[in-house]
């Protein structure tokens, strides 16, 4: 059997010839809280997960079915904020600005992003805040792609290569989405790995509190009383990461995130 906490979502495993018939408590080695099992009622902890194969939540789909990855979170004409000449116009001189900046042949000092690649974003949150969040990335010109459950996500990570994966631990609980999402960020490689920057949305842990993301193995972590401040946040810390990988991608002529 297989217990996830609620709290940072470690999984434990249990030896189901040891576990009593009534429901029954865990410590948690990790964030020290107490996990229960459950009472009568089912308990998404220990359901099993629908990436594997012949998922038992839903008998009706086929085990052989490819799944969709999340899909892009296009804004609606009226909320485009390039639909305004002044609003064109701008955008031109923000992709010839680009276009002179660029570093001549050889000088590999300072390579920045081209400014027509918007950074990639998967949203991985709750209902809530979903579209919320995915609304403001992309008003702010992330090119933003929404999942809905575990599949979706685990799908457009493998299909694309993402520069910002935001997760909630309430994403897709059923299925437990967060632990598989953790799941593909930490088996990258150490050269993928630093090109994805990995946000944790907490309803109880601090806005950018450096400990609090060692611990969760995330770059930044954000309280969602700040989502409305979320672009902006990770405006800034994008800024000190790539200062801190300056020098890898210099001589790896990769461009900052």
């Amino acid at each position: 059997m297989i217990i996830v906490c609620q709290k940072c979502t470690t999984r434990l495993q249990i030896d189901e010839t040891k576990v009593p018939s009534r429901p029954f408590n865990v410590r948690c080695p990790k964030c020290n809280s107490e996990v229960n099992s459950g009472s009568g009622l089912p308990n998404p902890a220990v359901e099993q997960s629908a990436l594997s194969v012949g998922s038992a939540t839903d008998p009706t789909r086929s085990r052989f079915a490819h799944p969709k990855p999340a899909p892009l979170f296009e804004l609606d004409q009226n909320e485009s904020p390039t639909d305004s000449g002044p609003a064109v116009t701008e955008k031109l001189v923000e992709l010839l600005s680009g276009l002179i900046n660029q570093p001549r042949s050889g000088d590999h000092s300072s390579i920045s992003r081209p400014s027509w690649n918007p950074r990639r974003a998967l949203v991985c949150l709750h209902e809530d805040e979903r579209e919320q969040l995915a609304r403001s990335l992309a008003e702010n010109g992330y090119q933003v792609f929404v999942a809905e459950d575990t599949r979706q996500a685990v799908e457009r990570m493998r299909e694309n290569q993402l520069d910002v994966v935001i997760v909630d631990p309430r994403f897709d609980a059923v299925e437990q989405g967060a632990v598989f999402v953790s799941r593909e960020v930490n088996i990258l490689r150490p050269a993928q790995r630093r090109r994805l920057f990995f946000v944790l949305l907490s309803a109880s842990l601090r806005t950018m509190d450096s400990h609090s993301a060692f611990l969760n193995n995330v770059n930044a972590v954000v309280n969602v009383s700040d989502i409305a401040d979320l672009p902006t946040l990770l405006e800034h810390r994008l800024r000190d990461f790539n200062e801190l990988y300056k020098d890898f991608n210099s001589v790896l002529k990769n461009p900052a995130l």
